[in-house]
């Protein structure tokens, strides 16, 4: 990994806001294409990615399970005895 990525945040809390995946979004976009920011005719392309890149991280973030962190509330279903 490239020394000059930063981490955008703790290892975990509980929420992240949209601000911090596009952040990091942005930041891997500009990392991977060299540019900080793109040329007129190439904005489209960069932005699309930034969108893709964002919805890519959140995806990623909905699924990660922490071990140690909060565990979800059992539902009334599996709640039961013999269930």
């Amino acid at each position: 990994m490239c020394r000059s990525i930063k981490t955008l945040r703790e290892p975990y809390v509980p929420v992240v806001t949209d601000e911090d995946v596009r952040a990091a979004a942005l930041q891997y976009v500009r990392k991977i294409s060299g540019f900080r920011t793109p040329a007129a005719h190439n904005a489209a392309a960069f932005e699309a990615a930034v969108t893709a890149v964002a919805a890519a991280t959140q995806t990623m973030l909905d699924q990660l399970v922490v071990r140690g962190g909060s565990r979800p509330e059992p539902s009334p279903a599996t709640d039961r005895p013999g269930s």
